[in-house]
């Protein structure tokens, strides 16, 4: 492949935020990486709407938990498109309880999903990106780790642990001009906020400003902005899109 085209890989990427992210980021010329663990179907559906728009995408199954899977993912990238520009690290797992009501397994599988497997997604693309003294990795992280939402203990401790770990990567990697930002949604209509009860839900819309749920492309558009030349001078910050939320 030309060195001139760029390469983006999604975690989570088959539905909602990653979906969404996948599509925007195509259109701006990435070849995406889609990235899922379960359905194949649901990726199947992104490579589509990719091509469709004139895009070009691959699938790579694995699970994020899974660091031989991560690194699989990026080496396979590597060996077929010559490289990786951007990092996505949108996979992710929401148990909305109460902590005295969390059991240990559903804490653990929270923290190793949203935590830990946004470790390993970047530890395997260090590499490539460090070689090359150029990449953007952005994590999506939640309004949850800005604001305290009551339900969602584990949750907010899992994405507050990626805006440290943004923070800090920042500095660690400014100086191969790799830049790490994280994007703090708030309630944004997806298969995840779909699973909530219908009276939390109304009590969520209840206390944002805007009144309203986000939609997956309002993340992806900014998503997209991160990754362009555009945000050349922005690196270790945390953005809320939110609604005001987070006011």
């Amino acid at each position: 492949m030309s060195t001139n085209e760029k390469v983006a890989i999604v975690t989570g990427a088959s539905r909602g935020i990653g979906r969404a992210i996948s599509v925007a980021l195509a259109k701006e010329g990435y070849k995406v990486v889609v990235n899922y663990n379960r359905s194949l179907e649901d990726a199947e559906k992104t490579v589509e709407i990719i091509q469709e728009n004139g895009g070009e995408a691959i699938l790579h199954q694995g699970s994020v938990t899974d660091p031989e899977k991560m690194k699989e993912m990026v080496d396979t990238t590597v060996n077929q498109l010559g490289t990786v520009d951007v990092l996505v690290n949108n996979a992710g797992i929401l148990i909305p309880k109460y902590l005295m009501m969390t059991k240990p397994e559903e804490w653990n599988a929270t923290i190793d999903t949203n935590l830990t497997g946004t470790y390993y997604g970047i530890k395997a693309v260090l590499r490539p990106m460090i070689e090359k003294k150029q990449g953007r990795i952005i994590n999506i992280s939640s309004v949850a780790s800005i604001s305290g939402i009551s339900g969602q203990a584990a949750y907010a401790a899992s994405k507050s642990g990626i805006n440290g770990m943004t923070k800090v990567l920042a500095k660690e990697l400014a100086p191969f001009n790799i830049l790490v930002n994280s994007i703090a949604p708030g309630f944004i209509e997806t298969d995840m906020t779909g699973d909530f009860p219908d009276r939390m839900l109304e009590e969520y819309r209840d206390s944002i400003p805007l009144k309203r749920f986000g939609q997956p492309t309002e993340i992806a558009d900014f998503a997209s902005f991160l990754a362009s030349e555009k945000a050349n001078y922005i690196t270790g910050q945390v953005f809320a899109i939110d609604g005001g939320l987070s006011v």
